[in-house]
This record gives structure tokens, sequence and C-alpha cells, in this order.
């Protein structure tokens, strides 16, 4: 029963407060000593991914997956990859199409549940390198695309693929939304929806046939979705997008140990979002809910400026993978 009712994480002073612990590493953190070396490789629709390397000849590899509207330099994925390296993995960003300083050149983009290109990607790594063991590790939007990729693939997941780890996971992503939506999320939501119309517009000088802006851009989540992400990659409506591409359904699915870490005052989560009767039952899945952590934060002073994320990836991808 991989429930893990005890987390190690304890949070000091302000960071007890989950909004300090959101905000403070995305505006102040500076990770150092992680050198990254970009890779473009076209994918076969004809548009292209940046691969973001931090390799240092192991037979090791951890993929590290971003946020929404994040992208592989930011700094919990500096850290992650700095952390991995020390421990002797190599470690690759992976970019979400349109989000790595470049506008992609399909009309399509990323979304909350696209796994095909983590697949391929998964698949090309192979095919290139030779790597012994693989570890899925995805934040947030990234860490639901880990988990969905793991669950609707079960057992046909490549054997080089040992586990999965997510953070700050809206899986239940519906409900997920009604919490953003809250007077208490204004700026997080500000700010992402303002990246996405920015998005939409240079999309749509490029693509007019095909997109069409409405005299009144969006402002929240549904209405984005609704005008843009669902149609654009084929679903019905908001709400389809979202119940389609929640990761808490394909949990049960899941045949690589995978571990779930969702902060208890994580603003952007809903009571759904905390699995834990499935973790009770599952042999796979491991959840663990840290009483603080806000959202992508967990911040704490380990060893060479780790955070306790790292660490606790990192151990838990080692045990799973017998290191």
């Amino acid at each position: 029963m991989p429930l893990i009712s005890k987390s190690t994480y304890r949070a000091r002073g302000l960071f007890r407060y989950g909004h300090f612990n959101t905000i403070y590493p995305a505006l102040f953190r500076k990770v150092e000593g992680v050198h990254f070396e970009r890779e473009r490789i076209d994918t076969p629709d004809g548009d292209f991914l940046d691969f973001d390397w931090a390799a240092r000849g192991n037979r090791k590899l951890a993929i590290l997956l971003h946020g929404l509207e994040g992208n592989a330099r930011r700094p919990y994925i500096r850290g992650m990859a700095r952390y991995f390296n020390y421990r002797g993995w190599d470690a690759l960003g992976l970019n979400f199409r349109g989000c790595s300083g470049e506008p992609n050149r399909k009309v399509r983009s990323y979304h909350i549940g696209e796994t095909g290109d983590l697949k391929w990607a998964i698949s090309r790594i192979l095919d290139k390198c030779d790597y012994e063991s693989i570890a899925l590790l995805g934040f947030s939007l990234g860490g639901n695309v880990v988990l969905k990729y793991l669950g609707e693939n079960g057992e046909a997941v490549p054997p080089q693929v040992n586990c999965g780890v997510a953070f700050s996971v809206p899986c239940d992503v519906m409900s997920a939304n009604g919490e953003i939506a809250k007077w208490h999320n204004y700026l997080y939501r500000h700010r992402f929806i303002k990246s996405l119309n920015e998005k939409v517009r240079e999309k749509a000088l490029r693509f007019p046939e095909v997109l069409r802006l409405p005299e009144r851009m969006p402002r929240d989540f549904y209405q984005f979705d609704g005008q843009f992400t669902a149609p654009i990659h084929g679903f019905r409506d908001a709400e389809d997008y979202w119940v389609t591409n929640s990761s808490l359904r394909f949990l049960p699915h899941i045949r690589r140990p995978a571990l779930l870490v969702n902060a208890r005052d994580d603003s952007f989560l809903s009571d759904a979002c905390y699995p834990w009767r499935l973790a009770e039952e599952h042999p796979h899945v491991f959840l663990e809910t840290p009483r603080w952590g806000g959202h992508v934060g967990f911040v704490s002073s380990g060893p060479g400026g780790a955070y306790w994320s790292e660490q606790r990836a990192c151990r838990f991808v080692e045990e799973m993978a017998g290191y």
C-alpha cells in the first residue's frame, strides 16, 4: 500500500505559507553549476522539439518536463538537472512545442494531456542513445503528462523507463480549474492567460485561415481552453478537454512505480487531486502529501543548494531503479 503517510519535507518561517513557497523560487532562485546544450529535433509531422541536454556520458537519464508556459531553463528544471548530474545521471529538459523561446511551426502546440511528443522523444532517445535506465520527472502540467503517459501505455512503456515522479499535479483538471479560478489565485491566472493570449495572437497572424481572434480575448482558462485549446487539438469544448486529459483517469493503469507529490497547501489543487484511496490500493502509485510546499515550491537548504524536491525525487528514482 504505497501511501506515504509522513512526508520528510519541513518548511520554516514564511515558507509555511503556500503562496510564499510558490512565489519565492520562481522569482529569486538562481541555479548555478548546470550547463545545457540545445539539440533541435524535427518531429514526424513537420514541427520541432528543443531538447536541453545536461549530459555527462552516464548510462542513466532523467527526462524533465516543465509546467504551463514554462521551459527547460526554469529554476525547478535546472535544479533537478543539477542534482541528478551530481548523483551520476544525465538530464534532459524537454521543452514542449512553442516553449523554448521560438514559436513552433504548427497551429497545434502542447497541452496538459499531450503525451505523443513525450512518447516519440523517448523512442528516439532509445534509438540514438544507450541508456540502461530512464526516469521521467514532471512538474504541474508536465507532471500530468508523465502520469498520463505511464497510465495510457501501461505494460507497453519501454523497459528502460523504470519510474516516474510528478510534483504539484492538477490530476483532476476540471476541479483544479475551479480552484485556479478563485480570487486568491488571480495573479497566477492573469500571468498564465496573458502569456497564452500573446502566443495565440502571434499564431493568428501566421494562420489567419484557422485562428480567428474574438473581440475580447480570454480572461480565464474556461474561455481560453474553450476558444482555442480544445478546437485546435480536437476536443469538443473545455470540459471535454479537461476530463479527457486528467491523469487521475489513467492512474489505475500505471505499471511502473510512480511518485505523486502534492502539497496540501497548494492553492492550485482541489480535493480530487489527492487520490489517497487509489494509492492505498494501487501497487505502483505512491502518494506523498506534505503539509507545506506550495505549487512547485518545496524550498529548503540541502547540499549544494538542492531543494527537498530534488533530493526526494532522486532518492525515489534510485530506490525503484535498484541503485
